[in-house]
């Protein structure tokens, strides 16, 4: 291992774990405010919270944490490398998204903090699909011979489908803990009806789809033309 490679190694090491610090700090104060928040919420701070904020931010740095030991484990189990480039772009976004965008209320005080990692983690995860059909196409055994549109729309499907999926969990955990991730209610509490109902998840699901399509636009002209682009970003057997 070279220096270049030791000092990305070292930085990787620093940055996951700040951002795991970030998540597991908040959880026992978020236990708390479980317990003794009324369930019609009080004022924290210049923040209105309600018991299901809490429950939900304590939700989502559990998932956090869980997200940010996972990479870890599929490269010790499965022998693959993950580039620091994209590991590193793993780790901005659960930082954003979890930490930023519930602890410290990013969604409500950011203007479209939401559309931006919705956006980011479509191309994210566009780019992750492109890793899919690479460690497909190189198991011994399976000899694949595809055409670049062909891993791009592949690519793209994927990226669509992990952002039904997490409108899916929104969904669910919404039901059954009484959440609002999927902004169905008002801050006042008045439940949305009809069109207005749905505007938060179709805008998250057409977000999604304009960042995959980007990601996977530039992945295929990448391809196309052997500009080298996207394979900076792909997963590979060690």
């Amino acid at each position: 291992m070279n220096m270049n490679e030791v000092k990305k190694e070292k930085f990787e090491r620093i940055f996951s774990t700040w951002v795991l610090i970030s998540f597991v700090v908040p959880i026992i104060f978020l236990i708390f405010r479980i317990v003794v928040e009324p369930a019609e919420g009080s004022a924290f701070g210049d923040v209105e919270r309600t018991r299901s904020d809490y429950i939900l931010m304590l939700i989502q740095c559990l998932l956090g944490a869980f997200a940010l030991v996972l990479p870890t484990f599929l490269t010790r189990k499965y022998n693959i490398k993950i580039p620091t480039a994209m590991y590193i772009l793993y780790l901005v976004f659960l930082y954003a998204a979890i930490f930023l965008g519930e602890v410290r209320n990013f969604y409500h005080v950011v203007p479209y903090w939401d559309v931006i990692l919705h956006a980011f983690s479509g191309g994210m995860i566009g780019a992750l699909g492109f890793s899919f059909v690479s460690l497909l196409n190189n198991i011994e055994n399976l000899h694949l011979h595809l055409t670049p549109l062909f891993v791009a729309f592949f690519a793209f499907c994927f990226a669509i489908t992990l952002g039904v999926v997490w409108e899916v969990y929104e969904y669910v955990f919404d039901g059954l803990l009484g959440l609002n991730m999927q902004k169905f209610l008002l801050e006042s509490g008045e439940a949305l009806v009809g069109r207005n109902a749905v505007v938060d998840t179709m805008h998250d699901l057409i977000v999604d789809s304009a960042g995959a399509f980007i990601m996977c636009t530039i992945g295929y002209v990448s391809l196309k033309y052997k500009k080298g682009w996207v394979e900076k970003l792909l997963i590979k057997k060690k």
